[in-house]
């Protein structure tokens, strides 16, 4: 699977299909294309180095269908059949499974599968129904351009946010791990909720970041750092060589105006992060992105207008279906006290595993989202009353939505 940078004639003729952007949207669905419609023109215009920026992308098999799993199973590069949550008053191994990759080994996997279509150090001036404009360049001709260049800001979302930073750690004795650690949340809550999130992604070698849930993207990375260091400090473990850094602050929709976000999309259709398209509590893209690229490839006609209109049925139908989980994060971000916000997750974690399954799948049934409501409130139920309207985020924060950062 070579990964070796190739400079292709960009004027040649007009492309079928160009994607502004080579993260893991654009490469996703950029790859689905080329399984499923082989004769079709593509390019992918990345303005960085490399492919799909500095990620670790996660996901639960049950997450997706089937067929889906099958056609993303080379790209995964771990796996393990169980992960562990742990809270002050719970500690829970559930057996759903979890699978990861990373952008490098995202970037020499595409470049092998879509390589012939991939221009590097491409940075896109601006976008058109037609063509892309080039940075420094040339526009570049094509009957479907999609935009898919990550997340940008828009007045029309209220958001929270998962904010982490992370360290590829090798250590100097094995760590012991079976799986996963999604959320340790044991560790001090420093006024948001907060957790270590630990992937063993060898014998001796880890993946620990430090996550914060918060109303705001700021984060301090040197601090994390020094709390990754007396974390991995607490569990014995002895640090040999910090591998590679990681850092970033997931979107996490608390509310928002959907049919204003789409009407602001102009003509070019936008895919991933830059469409909103995310688990909203949980920011994990990757199985959206996989769905969002299944979709796009079954299409009978592609062009920018065809793609456009079909991609704003697709995320008005997407934040639909979303709601329930946007009134959960009001819930956590404005009814809980930041420093008890782990307690409304340590509760939705000692339900039973497939309501917790079809939780992150994005297909909650109506009996369980009764569930996660009933019992022993985690939060005072007129707060949480408060927060059933959308406005009451933006009434919160006192500002316009989306003031405090975006996507």
């Amino acid at each position: 699977m070579g990964e070796q940078e190739r400079t292709i004639s960009l004027s040649d003729s007009e492309y079928d299909v160009i994607f502004a952007g080579g993260g893991l949207a654009s490469c996703l669905t950029a790859y689905r294309l080329r399984q499923r419609h082989p004769h079709l023109k593509l390019l992918i215009l990345e303005g960085a180095s490399s492919l799909g920026g500095n990620h670790t992308w996660s996901f639960f098999p049950t997450d997706l269908e089937p067929a889906q799993l099958d056609w993303v199973d080379p790209l995964v590069l771990h796996r393990w059949s169980s992960y562990e949550v742990r809270f002050p008053d719970l500690k829970r191994t559930l057996t759903s499974g979890y699978c990861s990759t990373n952008s490098e080994y995202f970037h020499t996997f595409m470049m092998g599968a879509l390589g012939d279509c991939v221009q590097l150090r491409a940075p896109v001036e601006s976008l058109s129904a037609d063509g892309v404009q080039i940075a420094g360049g040339e526009k570049v001709r094509g009957r479907c351009v999609i935009d898919g260049r990550g997340p940008e800001s828009s007045p029309h979302l209220m958001l929270g946010f998962q904010k982490f930073t992370g360290q590829v750690l090798d250590l100097v004795e094995e760590h012991g791990l079976s799986g996963p650690v999604i959320m340790d949340a044991t560790v001090p809550q420093n006024g948001d909720y907060r957790f270590l999130y630990t992937l063993p992604i060898g014998p001796r070698q880890v993946l620990v970041e430090d996550t914060r849930y918060s109303n705001t993207p700021a984060f301090d990375a040197q601090t994390d750092a020094a709390s990754i260091s007396e974390y991995v400090a607490d569990q014995g473990w002895e640090i040999a060589d910090v591998v590679r850094e990681e850092w970033g602050a997931l979107p996490i929709t608390l509310g928002g105006e959907i049919d204003a976000f789409w009407a602001d999309m102009g003509e070019v259709p936008k895919i991933g992060l830059r469409a909103a398209l995310f688990h909203a509590t949980t920011g994990y893209s990757f199985a959206d992105a996989v769905r969002t690229a299944d979709a796009i490839a079954e299409m009978s006609e592609l062009t920018t207008a065809s793609v456009r209109q079909f991609m704003e049925r697709w995320g008005k139908k997407h934040w639909k279906g979303q709601g329930y989980w946007r009134f959960l994060n009001r819930m956590l971000f404005l009814a809980a006290e930041p420093d008890r916000r782990w307690f409304v997750m340590q509760r939705f974690y000692g339900l039973r595993q497939g309501l917790v399954e079809r939780f992150y799948a994005g297909r909650s049934s109506f009996a369980d989202k009764v569930r996660i409501l009933t019992g022993r409130p985690p939060v005072a139920i007129l707060r949480a009353l408060k927060c059933l309207p959308q406005s009451s985020a933006s009434a919160h924060r006192g500002e316009r939505p989306g003031e405090t950062g975006g996507l």
